[in-house]
């Protein structure tokens, strides 16, 4: 397909259908993450190509913590070791890793491993690459909101000088913008939790097919649907 002139400046992606992957073919859920972690190192480099930006992965929630413990020690041991390989991947294209989240939430080695190579691409212009770990919308504006007040508490700021601009100053991902395309996969239709600020005027786009499935085709689909879209932000034309 060929690659539509118009490209998000932020892209993000709730990365949905690992555990019914696996359950398809039989596998335990873990294998199903493992096959995602393949698909994700596809995708970034593929953003990377198109000259995107911005790419925000949903990798883990806040509500992800309530799954069973031995998927949540699978999935932390993956993410510490799919952080560290693909450290020559991040290096060799210029892509800079970042992080939104509870990241105190996750365990040593998780957190050790990805604030390396946070400092090892922070030099990185290529693209952002941000990992929402331990991530919560919800959380993130209600984390905003108790720095507003203690804001008003030191003396800092008025609450009549409190306007959209400054509070959303004060999110997580305020440097990152808002996000302009968000690809959900597999079939679902839902934002679950997922920078409700930034996707005040998002375009969405979903996919039935499954993450560990999920290569270039699904992503031009997406990109060409956004290219061809209006988008007005409440104004008329």
């Amino acid at each position: 397909m060929d690659q539509p002139k118009k490209l998000p400046r932020h892209l993000a992606i709730i990365m949905d259908g690992n555990g019914r992957w696996a359950q398809h073919r039989g596998l335990p859920r873990v294998a199903g993450h493992a096959a995602g972690a393949k698909a994700v190192r596809n995708v970034v480099t593929y953003c990377r190509k198109l000259g995107i930006p911005v790419l925000t992965l949903y990798a883990f929630s806040t509500q992800n913590w309530l799954r069973p413990m031995e998927e949540i020690d699978a999935l932390m041991k993956l993410f510490a070791s799919t952080i560290r390989a693909e450290r020559p991947t991040l290096l060799s294209t210029g892509i800079r890793l970042r992080a939104i989240g509870e990241i105190q939430r996750l365990p040593a080695p998780v957190r050790d491993a990805l604030e390396e190579l946070i400092a090892d691409t922070a030099h990185l212009t290529g693209m952002d690459l941000v990992l929402a770990l331990s991530y919560g919308g919800q959380e993130e504006i209600t984390a905003a909101a108790r720095e507003a007040m203690a804001q008003v508490a030191r003396g800092e700021l008025r609450p009549e000088d409190l306007d959209v601009e400054r509070f959303g100053s004060l999110l997580q991902s305020a440097e990152y913008g808002p996000v302009d395309l968000l690809i959900r996969t597999s079939g679902e239709e839902r934002i679950s939790n997922f920078l409700i600020w930034s996707l005040a005027y998002t375009e969405f786009c979903f996919t039935k097919t499954l993450w560990p499935d999920i290569g270039e085709k699904e992503i031009d689909q997406a990109l060409a649907a956004y290219a061809g879209r209006d988008r007005r932000f409440g104004k008329v034309r």
